[in-house]
């Protein structure tokens, strides 16, 4: 099959969660070959939608069908620790098979397991070679526990490419995959031929697609090009129904006023006839008829400008849901300031439980906004909790000089079973209940959403409680430690932490390797780790050195 014949289709699609929570209904949807970008709000169903176009969820209602062999990367990816590389590409009873062969074993069942892929060893080779694994044949026979978060996402896509699928679904691909190996995941998104559906906050990712599906209140919109032509458009769209909404709004006072207007004549004309009834200039008979007349006159008046301004309204709510209005996070954190020279963090031969050693020392002093990137497994993480006081140093030292904040790449700093404004006051005790719900009010929890259970919030919204926890704790934080804080977040998240951050007057150390993240909020210092503390840069980042 060529790959011009691969697509995916949904048809009438319904599909609600045990708990009656609604996601789709009716969706339509169809993708055809080349690249697709699935963006949208955290909690709108885009990881929803790709399980149930891979079969993992089955839909109440509509069919889906797709063409040409599907492979899935699911964004939260498991595999067996145990299990051997060519068991995860799906090559070992091949590869065993041809071992048979190659040993003199001609019996006919080991030709019927090798078909046609007298090459799979190779071919496998060449697959995990070209995503940057570099294995080598001995690699084949290694275990999924002593390679890395990264290098797994990398092995299941090799797996799922060796397959040659006509349709693949990518859910958040880049998470865990440090800049090297994001390098090789868009190597193989640019040369893919098939139909690509991808699900990704990453930006530079999304630049390399052909078009993007937004998925917004159950429904997708469709717009030509990558991110930057979508974000273009969508500005376009916006400033367009703002325009629209202003032209509502003032018809609208436009018929209240000619409402009004009309009150006042009718009410006038009627004090007028109530004269003329007075008064008795005309014959009885004939100023009732006027009188029946008037009254009829003025009841279509006042309901001819009443319907007027109640079609102005109806206008004017339809220009306003064409608007996004995304609420951004206004916060003011004076206590997080750090003043020009002060010390902020000592580091010197640091030496953790596990992970590798830290050779040298590095002093932070005042406001610096630090970079730490690295090759996946360098020891990032490992280095963030022993400065976070999570983990204790065997040997050297790891010491912050001030008040520390620590928010971890999973978010388990939240209680699941507490309410948000809860959590968030386990942080700051001494603060009332009203302290905490004012200043959770600029973290967007206002009202009934601040007692909503951790448990219960969408990834945006389980982000954005831990971010207000760890910046809300009192004493609040004037050393910001955060682990890959965009991973799993949608690119409205990611705006709303670059305005938190934008508050943030402390000094800062972030692990990630989204640099367009990086770059916004600041970065005054770029680390790489390996094996010791190094300089670098942006570029060099982006290019995976």
């Amino acid at each position: 099959m060529s790959a011009a014949d691969t697509h995916i289709s949904c048809t009438s699609l319904a599909f609600s969660w045990p708990d009656g929570e609604e996601v789709f209904t009716g969706l339509d949807l169809t993708v055809g070959p080349g690249r697709t970008g699935l963006v949208g709000l955290n909690g709108c169903g885009k990881s929803t939608l790709l399980r149930l176009i891979a079969g993992d969820l089955t839909p109440q209602a509509g069919a889906v069908r797709t063409r040409g062999g599907l492979g899935h990367l699911p964004q939260n990816l498991t595999l067996d620790t145990a299990l051997r590389v060519d068991e995860v590409l799906r090559v070992a009873g091949r590869r065993t098979a041809l071992d048979a062969v190659e040993s003199g074993d001609a019996r006919p069942e080991h030709f019927a397991v090798i078909g046609d892929d007298w090459d799979i060893e190779e071919r496998s080779l060449a697959t995990l070679d070209g995503l940057g694994l570099g294995l080598g044949h001995i690699g084949l026979d290694r275990t999924v526990g002593e390679m890395s978060g990264g290098e797994c996402v990398l092995l299941r896509l090799a797996a799922l490419l060796l397959e040659r699928p006509g349709v693949l679904l990518l859910d958040e691909p880049t998470n865990d995959l440090d800049a090297y190996a994001r390098r090789r995941l868009y190597d193989a998104v640019d040369a893919w031929t098939g139909a690509l559906l991808v699900v990704s906050h990453d930006r530079e990712l999304l630049e390399r697609v052909d078009r993007i599906a937004d998925l917004r209140e159950g429904s997708v919109t469709w717009y030509g090009g990558n991110l930057s032509a979508y974000e273009e458009a969508l500005a376009v769209e916006q400033e367009a129904a703002r325009r629209t909404v202003r032209a509502a709004e003032s018809d609208v006072q436009r018929r209240k006023r000619e409402l009004s207007a009309a009150h006042v004549t009718l009410a006038r004309r009627q004090r007028y006839g109530q004269k003329m009834w007075d008064t008795k200039r005309e014959p009885k008979v004939i100023m009732g008829q006027r009188k029946r007349a008037a009254q009829v006159s003025a009841g279509k008046h006042r309901v001819l400008h009443t319907e007027r301004l109640a079609a102005a309204r109806e206008r004017l709510d339809e220009a306003e849901l064409a608007v996004r209005e995304d609420e951004e996070i206004r916060v003011e954190l004076p206590g997080t300031r750090v003043h020009p020279g002060s010390e902020v963090l000592l580091l010197r031969d640091p030496v953790g439980p596990y992970g590798p050693p830290l050779r040298g020392a590095l002093m932070v002093r005042g406001p610096e906004r630090i970079a730490l990137t690295g090759r996946n497994g360098a020891g990032k993480t490992a280095l963030l909790r022993l400065i976070a006081g999570q983990l204790a140093p065997v040997s050297g030292e790891a010491t912050p000089l001030v008040a520390t904040g620590f928010l971890p790449q999973r978010l388990d700093v939240l209680d699941d079973a507490s309410s948000v404004v809860l959590n968030v006051a386990r942080s700051a005790p001494d603060r009332t209940d009203n302290a905490v719900r004012a200043r959770l009010a600029r973290f967007l929890f206002k009202g009934a959403a601040a007692d909503r259970p951790a448990g219960t919030l969408s990834g945006g919204e389980r982000f954005r409680a831990a971010l207000a926890m760890v910046l809300l704790a009192d004493p609040p934080p004037r050393l910001l430690l955060l682990d890959e804080p965009t991973n799993s977040l949608d690119l409205a998240s990611v705006r709303r932490l670059t305005e938190a951050l934008e508050a943030y007057e402390g000094a800062l150390i972030v692990v990630s390797h989204d640099v367009p993240f990086l770059e916004s909020i600041g970065i005054t210092r770029w680390l790489r780790l390996d094996g010791g503390l190094s300089d670098t840069t942006a570029r060099a980042v982006r290019e995976g050195r």
